[in-house]
């Protein structure tokens, strides 16, 4: 028996054929964005009002069934969960008491405008009027993917919008506690030590005993799709943690992304698939589902609009007060302002927990047995409103500030004469993904497409074989670099050594940095790295890291760092150090110095200006290794910076380093660091020092500071320094 092709499909509204629904929602996604860039309108915007078309008020498209709300939900948490993921976590600490301030001036600002509207022009109860000004003050950060796509996702207002939401809807969901509390007569002692230590207790489990969970998985799993399925279980646990302790899922996805912030790099094949999936479907059907929600049927009620009018223009107003505030307090620019108030404005998530839940508050009956509610149509309808409205306001301001903000960045940004190059010569396939990983991390914000991977095949080998290897090494090389988002090049030579052919390349495309992996079942000859490596050494003055992966970059702890008397004399230190910087910025992870006192000045220096996780220790010379060996960790990742002969930071004990690492460090992470060495023209020295600053947001922070404390010392030592030639290769950003 066979079917007619039209008699399969289902042309009743709502659409009830799973597929066609699907098919619907993947179209919308595909064609908004389009739409929206044509009409000049933010892609968030765009989805909103596609919800309201297809949705049951529009066309009936769509019903907002189980479906689209759990898919809603779970793009709501991820947005929250993006938000923890992608901050900065030094900067978090660095501004925790800007983000306070901002979280208190948008909870108070908005509570008490909210609840005099409330009681004065809307002639509602104190209680209701209090519910209503909590859903004023509580913001969802609809707009962040805005930002993150931007690539200013670490710009100071973005990270004290991201902290002050934490605070602001911990607040606003308190006060709703305390409102269903009141209602239900169940206020008492009992309530508040239970909300608090089930609170406390959820917190805690969260930020301590989830980051253990993922750094034991991470180190054993390596499966791309585990790790990414694992990330949801982390996000959607953090949720029912939280409402375990009687508050919104939101605050618990959002501590989940701060528990795996340093586990999933920036720079990463993980954190790319994070973000993909989470744009691409989750986030959409989360914006969709808002729009389905909007009657445009209510616009037609006086009384509606009314409620409308007022909720939204208390918390528009609210919340540009709260972002005024706090710029004119940190003297931030009109940009950092309009940005943290297009962030901080839209309502959705608190705000949709609070009216349904007033909503369904039923205080008695009137005389019709109509049931009285704390929240009427009225407001229910209005609030629909007044999260269209604030959505659509925030993303222009949020579009606008973040556009000018990028600009300024790019233009500030400028690229260097001699870009970064960096060069990864692969022969070892299980080495390979490591080094691509590692890659990310050091490199620079501004390297686009700076990454040469290069396998060398013998020229007179006899085996015919050899090039089709050294070809599908190189293609797994871009497989794993396209993993993590990320565009690298590759050449595949032929050499009568690999020390010819490597060495031929750095100078044909005027390579800065040099990154050799160690294989982790091989040690360190008594010739240190062997002849092939020390080759390269002699033949080249670029920057040189040797790196032996034990276990994933992303799961390490901290990175002790141990730098030799006068580095700080040598033409690479500011290069190296960027890298160092990166290394922390990228991951989160403690770096760990240990150098002479003089050298710390300098790293200090910077570090007052950029702050990382950091600690210094005194190291006068490097026989006290032995001392130090006993405070790593098998999550430590162990850098030494090392010297080429007869220069002024090189060591007599460096050449027992190799039997060090064989003996204390063959189960662990090391870096190996040879500065790079330049000759030196003292009438073309440029006193400003490549900049560091790139990996934060101003490119010539660090270049600065170097700068002046190299003149000072100068000065005081009436002898010429060692710095680095306008000419030379770029530090990391």
């Amino acid at each position: 028996m066979s079917l007619h092709f039209l008699d399969i499909l289902d042309f009743s509204f709502p659409i009830s054929d799973p597929v066609l629904k699907f098919l619907i929602i993947l179209v919308v996604i595909l064609v908004i964005p389009i739409l929206s860039d044509r009409l000049h309108l933010p892609h968030l915007l765009g989805m909103i009002l596609a919800g309201v078309v297809i949705g049951p008020y529009g066309l009936n498209l769509l019903a907002r069934d189980s479906s689209i709300i759990l898919s809603g939900t779970a793009g709501l948490l991820y947005i929250m969960f993006l938000s923890g993921l992608e901050i900065d976590i030094n900067d978090f600490r660095k501004n925790i008491g800007k983000s306070t301030v901002l979280g208190l001036y948008g909870f108070f600002i908005p509570m008490v405008l909210g609840t005099l509207a409330g009681m004065y022009l809307l002639d509602f109860s104190p209680m209701t009027s209090v519910l209503l000004a909590s859903m004023f003050a509580s913001h969802t950060l609809i707009t962040y993917p805005i930002v993150s796509k931007l690539g200013i996702a670490k710009n100071r207002a973005v990270n004290i919008s991201v902290g002050s939401t934490l605070i602001t809807n911990i607040l606003a969901l308190l006060v709703l506690a305390i409102v269903v509390g009141t209602s239900n007569g169940t206020m008492g002692g009992a309530f508040w030590v239970r909300l608090l230590l089930s609170f406390t207790a959820s917190t805690l489990v969260i930020l301590l005993v989830f980051p253990r969970i993922a750094r034991w998985f991470f180190k054993r799993y390596n499966d791309s799709v585990s790790q990414y399925i694992f990330v949801l279980v982390i996000v959607f646990l953090g949720a029912i943690f939280s409402q375990w302790a009687g508050i919104e899922g939101i605050i618990g996805a959002f501590m989940a992304g701060l528990a795996l912030n340093r586990l999933i790099p920036r720079f990463s094949p993980l954190m790319n698939r994070v973000n993909f999936v989470g744009n691409a479907i989750f986030i959409p059907f989360f914006l969709i589902g808002v729009g389905m929600l909007i009657d445009y049927r209510a616009f037609g009620d006086v009384q509606t609009l009314l409620v409308a009018f007022i909720m939204s223009g208390i918390a528009t107003l609210a919340k540009f007060l709260a972002a005024w505030l706090t710029q004119k307090n940190f003297r931030f620019s009109k940009e950092e302002r309009q940005l943290i108030f297009g962030l901080t404005n839209s309502q959705a998530a608190a705000t949709l927990a609070a009216v349904l839940v007033g909503y369904n508050i039923i205080l008695g009956y009137n005389e019709l047995g109509e049931p009285l509610r704390l929240l009427n149509d009225h407001v229910l309808n209005g609030t629909i409103i007044m999260i269209l409205v604030t959505c659509t306001i925030a993303s222009f301001a949020t579009q606008r500030g973040a556009q000018s903000i990028a600009y300024s960045d790019q233009s500030h940004n400028t690229p260097s004469d001699v870009p970064e190059r960096i060069l990864i010569p692969i022969s070892n396939p299980n080495t390979l993904e490591e080094l691509i990983n590692i890659s990310t991390i050091l490199k620079s914000k501004s390297n686009r497409d700076g990454l040469i991977a290069l396998s060398v095949v013998p020229s007179d080998s006899n085996d015919a074989d050899a090039g089709m290897k050294a070809k599908k090494l190189l293609d797994k090389a871009l497989v794993a670099a396209a993993a993590a988002d990320l565009k690298i090049k590759t050449s595949l030579r032929y050499s009568d050594s690999p020390v010819k052919g490597i060495t031929h390349l750095l100078q044909e495309k005027n390579i800065t940095d040099l990154l050799l992996g160690l294989h982790e079942s091989k040690g360190l000859s008594d010739s240190f790295l062997g002849k092939v490596t020390q080759n390269i050494l002699s033949n080249s003055n670029i920057t040189t890291y040797i790196y032996h992966p034990h276990q994933p970059i992303a799961t390490i702890r901290r990175h002790f760092v141990l730098i030799p008397e006068k580095a700080e004399q040598e033409t690479g230190f500011s290069f190296w150090l960027a890298k160092i910087w990166n290394m922390a910025l990228n991951t989160g992870a403690t770096i760990i110095f240990y150098a002479a006192p003089e050298t710390l000045k300098f790293i200090k220096s910077i570090h007052l200006h950029h702050p990382i996780k950091v600690a210094f220790m005194e190291l006068s010379h490097w026989k006290e290794l032995l001392l130090i060996k006993d405070k790593f960790r098998k999550d430590d990742n162990i850098t030494f910076v090392l010297s080429r002969e007869n220069l002024p930071s090189y060591n007599s004990s460096m050449a027992y380093i190799p039997a060090f690492i064989n003996k204390y460090l063959k189960h662990q992470n090391f870096l190996l660091i040879y500065p790079s060495q330049v000759n030196i023209d003292d009438e073309k020295v440029d006193l400003t020092y490549p900049s560091l600053m790139e990996t934060v947001e101003k490119i010539d922070g660090i270049g600065k500071t170097l700068a002046g404390l190299f003149r000072k010392r100068r000065s005081k030592e009436q002898r010429p320094l060692p710095e680095t030639p306008t000419g030379s290769p770029p530090p990391s950003s």
